[in-house]
């Protein structure tokens, strides 16, 4: 008894662990940091994902009311021009809209302040530009469905490979519902979020590249050939402990890597 509830808390830490890196990795987590105009500290939380319904806000903190600034940003991987949004003050806060693309639709862009008093310029990030994907909005309860059943899945599956440690362990109920949560959260409610959101149901192998997609595609391909290999008793011990790191190695890969992109294309200008 004592052994079976250590290991669920093993597993709730990792999950939560899991869940932690999941929510601060990846390529539409805001990018943070802190910049330095003269002596004055700015700290810049720069978005990296916004919905396409609105304009996405670029707010920065800066007291000096000197220093003034704007967005500058084109679609991503063009060759487009530069276009500019003005930072508007309120008290100690500045803030640039920049407009929405359609749903997978990129943008790269950078903040620049200058103050033309004291000739002092900066960009921020100092170096590279932030690249922004803007998504469809997604109903609450289907975005909630999706990241708690995928993320039992996972729970699951970690106490699944905890219990196959043991040689009086039962790993085959929990193995199987690790398949099942996984298949839900990941073939059910994770393509209606990705339509949702993106407007495809499905972007990874064998249509797209999305590591999302791709990933757990993967892992119930393993859950599923563990819980078969267990069927009747037999020992599967080894596939339930290497779908189970399989499983929590893939969740470590960050979220939206590789993610659906919509190519924008612009005609040629003619003269």
């Amino acid at each position: 008894m004592v052994k079976k509830i250590i290991f669920w808390l093993l597993a709730i830490i990792i999950t939560l662990v899991t869940i932690v890196y999941q929510r601060v990795t990846g390529p539409t987590y805001p990018i943070r940091g802190k910049a330095y105009f003269d002596q004055l500290e700015i700290p810049y939380r720069l978005p990296r994902s916004h919905v396409t319904t609105s304009d996405c806000p670029v707010t920065l903190i800066v007291p000096d009311e000197n220093v003034i600034g704007y967005v500058e940003y084109r679609p991503y991987r063009t060759k487009e021009l530069w276009t500019r949004a003005p930072f508007k003050r309120d008290g100690d806060k500045i803030t640039a809209y920049v407009p929405p693309l359609p749903a997978a639709g990129k943008l790269e862009y950078r903040v620049v302040l200058f103050d033309n008093d004291r000739d002092l310029e900066i960009s921020i990030p100092q170096y590279g530009l932030v690249v922004m994907r803007f998504r469809g909005p997604v109903p609450g309860p289907v975005l909630i469905l999706h990241i708690v059943v995928i993320f039992l899945g996972l729970l699951f599956s970690v106490r699944t490979g905890l219990e196959a440690l043991s040689r009086s362990g039962r790993p085959q109920p929990l193995a199987l519902l690790a398949f099942i949560f996984l298949f839900l959260g990941g073939l059910v409610f994770g393509p209606l979020v990705q339509k949702y959101a993106f407007g495809a149901w499905w972007t990874g192998f064998p249509v797209g590249r999305d590591l999302t997609d791709t990933k757990t595609l993967v892992a119930l391909i393993f859950w599923g050939i563990a819980v078969v290999m267990g069927r009747k008793g037999r020992p599967a011990r080894g596939w339930y402990l290497a779908a189970s790191l399989l499983t929590l190695g893939v969740f470590f890969i960050p979220h939206s890597l590789l993610g659906s992109e919509l190519r924008l294309t612009y005609p040629t200008p003619t003269y």
